[in-house]
């Protein structure tokens, strides 16, 4: 039997750095959409929802080809719940709103609307060809060294290097270190719900270029 995919989109209206971030048009089109293009155009997907506390939301979604049925609860959608706690929630609800049982999960986040329907596509095909429970996806820091990185004291102005041996070497012999983007989060949906997070035990990475893995904040 074919597995049962579902892309969650997690888009809550309490933006503080940027009002209304999530339909902010930005291409000629509200952020959200491109997020949403990118989830259909893969055909990977049983269902593309979107999670949200507002209405607004909602029919900007609906209007874009997304599903969403029902308003996320909004002790949700305050500043301090983890995005994948509502996310593995929505899962629940969507299930028992569909009648549909989900195999996997993939998390995308509105606020990288550059990722593309073909990164969705090969981030999926390594999950599913690992057997992974978990997989965030990655970018390589670029033009900066975060090798020779410093944490600076607020009250002395005095440097600590993160990395001390790494000021001793030259930038072309120190490998790849990444950063994690929001832009496309899998699980399996049963290990989600009982980790409610994607950095569940043996997590991998999948990497992505730094232009696919734009976060707009």
């Amino acid at each position: 039997m074919s597995k049962k995919i579902i892309a969650i989109i997690p888009a809550r209206s309490g933006s503080r750095r940027l009002k209304n971030k999530n339909i902010l048009p930005i291409g000629g089109k509200p952020m959200i959409a491109h997020t949403i293009e990118a989830a259909l155009a893969s055909k990977i997907f049983d269902d593309v929802l979107v999670s949200t506390d507002s209405e607004a939301i909602a029919r900007t979604a609906r209007r874009y080809g997304a599903q969403a049925p029902f308003l996320r609860d909004p002790k949700l959608a305050d500043d301090h719940t983890p995005v994948s706690a509502a996310t593995a929630h929505a899962l629940d609800q969507m299930e028992k709103h569909s009648g549909k049982a989900y195999d996997t999960v993939v998390q995308l986040m509105p606020n990288c609307p550059c990722r593309t329907a073909e990164d969705i596509r090969r981030a999926y095909q390594q999950f599913s060809r690992t057997g992974a429970k978990f997989q965030i996806s990655v970018f390589p820091f670029g033009w900066m060294n975060p090798w020779w990185a410093m944490r600076m004291a607020s009250r002395t102005n005095r440097v600590r290097p993160l990395f001390p041996a790494a000021l001793k070497k030259r930038s072309q012999d120190l490998g790849h270190l990444y950063c994690p983007t929001g832009a496309i989060w899998i699980a399996d949906a049963g290990s989600l719900r009982h980790a409610k997070t994607f950095y569940g035990k043996a997590y991998q990475v999948f990497p992505l270029s730094w232009q696919s893995a734009l976060d707009i904040d």
